[in-house]
């Protein structure tokens, strides 16, 4: 089976499939293991000078004539700092004023492969050059083997009710899981909550003996929880409960229940016979990179089983090895797992695809017309998917995952300890998906202005918390940069 039409570069074989163009790191197919590195005895000051100003003055005539031209024409809904970036590779990107910055933000936890991968470029280039588009009136042959291989890659590591190593025989015609392709994560997440909504009507009218669509039908009611971040959308905006993003718009959609993380109390009384979903991140990452609790999961499960609700879990930022697993959920216990998986981000490696994975006993209840897009699922976006999920999905690529996550997690570890007055105790998250909390509110924001003007894109989370979720396939140099920045901002000017 060959990778994307008129892709180049030597053919190598993954989960049984060939590719051309695809050539790994040298770093990434070594497959003994190395020796863990030395921490360093003290915080580094080695970056306390301002090296990338933004200061007006420091803006010249070119940046001023873009940055003018943006005010003129776009709308304003994004702060973003007084400089044009040009092109990136890897892990670095840089301006048109020539500085190089090391990207720990990485698209929002969106390029797994870094900037300008040449994989990415060569499958985007011949598939752009054979079938761009067909709108989903007709098959292509991209997205059956996308979504087989998302399906077929959750049973092998675990998720979605499978142990990790689990096989599903599809002889009856069924894989035991469906896909439906979205452009977005909102989108995913709209689409999730639909499904949930249908199902939810079905159910009704199943246990009363009367019509699915009988105004008395009163199951329609959606759980979700204090710090989640859903999407835009009016439906996802309806479930992200941050007053600043909802209050323009209300009122939104009727029927939500807002809970708190972690809170098993809470949940006797939040869902119940009227629940038909619940939607919950299992790592809170616009939030403030909360990990939900594996007991409090279970408990969420039990509970969605008990009243008949779909269970929800939102891995478009936590999920596809971003915290070194394919889900953040594969490695606990069946019992904790989800109905319905939604996914976008790293997906494609930048390209616009979102993702709705769902058991088929979910599946059931969509048919032909219920749901639908112009534009998800689309040969080029399909492509892409199948051979970013691909690579990264390599035992070597994981492996890579974790000795990095690992060594970044323990560098992390130390800051606590040598600026007590400042962090909070203890790094939130795991794998890629990792975050500082401070004591003071106005200092994540603060630190992320000054590590940026000291070349390092890092990103705020929640009130509270600065987030690193740089590329997947980062190593230990990247992590030596942007730890002794951040080092070097916490001794020097953050409080």
């Amino acid at each position: 089976m060959r990778g994307p039409a008129g892709s180049t570069g030597r053919t190598l074989t993954r989960h049984g499939r060939k590719y051309r163009g695809v050539r790994l790191a040298s770093s990434l197919t070594e497959n003994a293991p190395r020796a863990a590195p030395k921490l360093p005895a003290k915080p580094s000051t080695r970056y306390t000078s301002v090296t990338h100003a933004e200061d007006t003055t420091s803006i010249s005539a070119g940046v001023k004539a873009l940055l003018d031209r943006s005010n003129a024409y776009i709308l304003p809904v994004y702060a973003r700092p007084p400089f044009v970036l040009s092109h990136g590779k890897g892990a670095y990107v840089w301006d048109t004023e020539g500085r190089r910055y090391l990207d720990f933000s990485a698209g929002i936890a969106v390029n797994a492969l870094g900037h300008a991968d040449q994989g990415v470029a060569n499958v985007l280039a011949s598939e752009a050059a054979t079938l761009l588009h067909t709108s989903n009136a007709y098959h292509h042959k991209w997205a059956g083997k996308l979504a087989e291989l998302l399906v077929t890659l959750t049973q092998r590591e675990g998720g979605l009710g499978w142990e990790g190593g689990s096989t599903h025989s599809s002889s009856s015609g069924s894989s035991g899981a469906k896909v439906f392709f979205s452009n977005s994560g909102t989108e995913a997440n709209e689409g999730a909550l639909k499904i949930a909504r249908k199902l939810g009507k079905a159910r009704w009218a199943a246990a009363t003996g009367k019509e699915w669509d009988d105004p008395s039908c009163d199951k329609h009611e959606i759980v979700c929880f204090e710090s989640a971040f859903h999407g835009r959308s009016m439906g996802a905006l309806s479930v992200t409960t941050n007053a600043k993003y909802q209050k323009p718009f209300t009122p939104l959609i009727p029927g939500i229940r807002v809970g708190k993380l972690n809170a098993a109390d809470d949940l006797e009384r939040l869902v119940g016979e009227k629940t038909c979903a619940v939607i919950v991140e299992p790592i809170q990452g616009e939030g403030g990179i909360h990990p939900a609790e594996v007991k409090w999961l279970q408990a969420l499960r039990k509970k969605c089983d008990e009243v008949g609700a779909v269970l929800i879990y939102d891995e478009i930022q936590c999920g596809l090895y971003r915290t070194g697993d394919l889900w953040a959920h594969s490695t606990l216990p069946v019992d904790a797992h989800p109905d319905i998986v939604t996914m976008a981000k790293p997906l494609a490696n930048g390209y616009p695809i979102g993702a709705v994975l769902m058991r088929d006993h979910v599946a059931e209840t969509m048919t032909a017309g219920t749901h639908g897009t112009t534009f998800g699922g689309s040969p080029l976006a399909c492509a892409l998917g199948y051979y970013v999920l691909s690579r990264v999905s390599e035992r070597p690529f994981v492996a890579n995952i974790a000795e990095t996550s690992a060594y970044l997690h323990d560098r992390l570890s130390q800051l606590p300890g040598w600026f007590p007055d400042i962090l909070q105790p203890g790094v939130r998250g795991r794998g890629l998906i990792l975050g500082l909390g401070f004591r003071d509110g106005t200092h994540p924001a603060k630190l992320v202005g000054m590590a940026r003007e000291r070349g390092v894109l890092l990103l705020t989370a929640g009130a509270d918390a600065v987030r690193l979720v740089p590329s997947l396939n980062i190593g230990q140099a990247e992590v030596d940069v942007a730890v002794d920045v951040i080092e070097s901002c916490l001794g020097h000017g953050v409080a």
